[in-house]
């Protein structure tokens, strides 16, 4: 599923949001929530993946709580997680789960790290829409980012070296991607990106250069692929089905790089930020989910 350029150009506007309300969220406070009599403010920092979607939610929710800000930065999930440990964010944004090293600093620093979960993306892989290939095994995958696979002939398509595009290490996407395709899901497998491998600061990052060139590919959550990357159906194996991301199979489950994304306060949440956290997880917060090309959670998975 593409998003429209009519959508993008309403998240460029939400960029534009999100600088006048840190810049309000600056002016009124010189610490993590606080607040004057008339204006409570909150610090929403982290992944790239969420911040268009948090960005929208903020702008959103000044309707329904005019006396509150929220001030929307990304950097990546572990710059979020890092603010959140620091006491430096109300909220972190991840596109993963905190690892036990970063939830044992917390604590040391005297803050129990609660996850709540807020959506749920697929990560597309992506090629550029003049390569003929098509379809790929997770196996594949793992050995063309590994660099055991380096010429598209040997996947069945054109006789050219293969240009690798990721995220960068900061990113919970990166982390996702080198643990569920490059290390297969299997925690004592130790392979890592190929050392070619071009490392882009942001998902428009890794879309620009696929769309650009012919030989490239990569991956990015799906909310932000458009028509200039051609999506690549993928399988868990030989002998599996191949699936193409969409809203769709990732609620089902049927693609299998389907992840959930989390927001992560310091302690269980209470007053605004639980108002605030209850709204995005309603029907109200999930409609803007579905309206960016994420999947909402479920019934099942909702207050």
């Amino acid at each position: 599923m593409a998003v429209d350029k009519s959508l993008r150009i309403k998240m460029t506007g939400l960029s534009l949001v999100a600088a006048l309300v840190m810049l309000s969220g600056c002016a009124s406070q010189s610490t993590v929530s606080d607040a004057t009599d008339s204006q409570r403010a909150v610090q929403n920092k982290g992944s790239d993946t969420l911040v268009n979607l948090a960005l929208a939610w903020a702008e959103a929710y000044r309707d329904v709580d005019p006396g509150m800000t929220i001030a929307v930065s990304g950097g990546g999930s572990g710059t979020g997680i890092t603010a959140l440990i620091n006491g430096t964010a109300d909220i972190a944004n991840a596109s993963r789960q905190m690892k036990d090293e970063e939830i044992a600093a917390a604590r040391a620093n005297g803050i129990d790290p609660v996850e709540i979960t807020v959506a749920i993306d697929a990560i597309a892989v992506i090629v550029n829409p003049k390569n003929p290939v098509s379809r790929l095994t997770i196996d594949q995958l793992a050995d063309i980012f590994a660099g055991r696979i380096t010429n598209w002939k040997e996947v069945g398509g054109d006789d050219s070296l293969i240009v690798l595009v990721s995220r960068e290490t900061n990113s919970g996407t990166h982390v996702y991607f080198l643990d569920e395709v490059v290390r297969k899901g299997n925690a004592e497998n130790t392979d890592i990106f190929a050392p070619q491998t071009l490392l882009m600061p942001s998902s428009v990052g890794v879309t620009s250069e696929v769309s650009r060139n012919h030989h490239a590919i990569g991956y990015d959550g799906l909310g932000y692929i458009t028509p200039d990357e051609k999506l690549i159906a993928v399988a868990k194996d030989s002998h599996s089905p191949y699936i193409l991301p969409s809203v769709e199979t990732a609620a089902d489950g049927s693609y299998v790089l389907s992840r959930y994304l989390y927001m992560y306060t310091a302690g269980q949440p209470t007053g605004d930020i639980a108002q605030y956290l209850d709204w995005i997880r309603g029907s109200e917060g999930q409609a803007i989910v579905t309206k960016l090309g994420f999947v909402a959670l479920s019934q099942e998975q909702t207050p």
